[in-house]
């Protein structure tokens, strides 16, 4: 399967949020990454805080020939920059030029459906690999649907519930949802009779029981995130749902909620998740569970877990495809268990 030890991962957005988290896990995992991004002065602080020598290579989606040199000699890259619907399209060109895998943390419904939509023939026909949404929204859902599925072929309805026990969105969650919105116009979307629709319904609130201890709890309906294009990208099911807990999810709309804030050494915060999978074939139902703490932090393992597996060629796809079609789901979520805790039930 070969070492990934002391090669090269570039990221771009390394200073954001979330791109710090993933230049911490890489490092954590012994790669060595390029920080890249637009702003130098905020790449120059973040190289400042680890150990000299760190590579820093400021680039900008307009300009490609600085996203070349900030990909030259990197064997992969890690776009963490949104919003995505912007950055996405010119980071995959740069890495189909360098010929290396590409992989990002997009929770942009619209931005993921454009990569598949846009790169999937000539990502396949570079013999290359591209993995949209490889995080917490999109990626690990799609992982528990997969892993929920078992030996299933195709389900009827897969119900995807978020139990987060408080939503504190970082400055680009907020951008990349208006980004989001103004791109439907404002419309809501869903994917039901195995299709998204776009809708201007209102959301209902239901009730779910998640596992204990959370319990039964209050959430939004149809609050449609990156599942309703990364589970349907490889799997028949006619319904994807996705439930929000209420209370996060008024979190996210309030305008005055705080920004995360750290409580430990690593940069995490305080918050919780469950991540509740529940899928239904004729009669009968499987089910999946993850529990975690920190939305954000938690993208960093499953975006460095994913770029470790292309590299030692663990991979069930080629092209651009999502991470249950590319990767060995209980596999891969088991490998995360310093991370994230996995049930599965039948």
């Amino acid at each position: 399967m070969g070492s990934v030890s002391g090669q090269t991962v570039a990221v771009f957005g390394a200073y954001g949020h979330t791109g710090r988290f993933v230049v911490a896990e890489l490092l954590d995992r012994g790669y060595v990454p390029i920080l890249s991004g637009r702003d130098p002065e905020q790449l120059g602080a973040l190289a400042a805080s680890y150990p000299p020598g760190l590579d820093v290579r400021p680039a900008s989606v307009d300009d490609p020939g600085s996203l070349d040199r900030a990909l030259a000699g990197a064997a992969a890259v890690i776009n963490c920059a949104g919003p995505f619907a912007a950055t996405a399209a010119p980071v995959i060109e740069a890495a189909l030029r360098a010929g290396i895998p590409y992989v990002d943390v997009a929770a942009e419904i619209e931005a993921n459906l454009d990569t598949f939509t846009h790169f999937a023939d000539r990502v396949r026909a570079a013999n290359t690999v591209v993995i949209p949404a490889m995080a917490f929204f999109g990626g690990l859902s799609d992982l528990l649907v997969t892993a929920a599925m078992g030996d299933w072929t195709s389900a009827d309805e897969a119900h995807i519930a978020y139990g987060l026990s408080s939503w504190h969105p970082t400055a680009g969650t907020r951008t990349a949802g208006a980004v989001s919105r103004g791109r439907r116009n404002g419309r809501r979307v869903r994917y039901s009779g195995g299709r998204l629709e776009y809708h201007d319904d209102a959301l209902p609130t239901l009730k779910w029981t998640f596992p204990d201890p959370m319990g039964p709890r209050e959430v939004i309906g149809d609050f449609s995130m990156a599942d309703v294009v990364t589970v349907p990208s490889h799997l028949p099911i006619p319904e994807v749902r996705s439930y929000m807990a209420a209370e996060a999810a008024g979190q996210l709309s309030a305008p005055d909620t705080p920004a995360p804030v750290a409580v430990d050494e690593a940069g995490r915060s305080a918050q919780t998740f469950v991540v509740d999978v529940v899928v239904r074939a004729g009669g009968e139902e499987r089910r999946a569970v993850a529990r975690g703490r920190d939305i954000y932090a938690v993208s960093a393992p499953l975006a460095v877990e994913a770029v470790g597996r292309v590299l030692t060629g663990r991979t069930r796809a080629a092209g651009a495809a999502s991470a249950g079609a590319m990767f060995d789901a209980p596999d891969f979520l088991g490998a995360l268990s310093g991370h994230i805790a996995l049930e599965l039930f039948e």
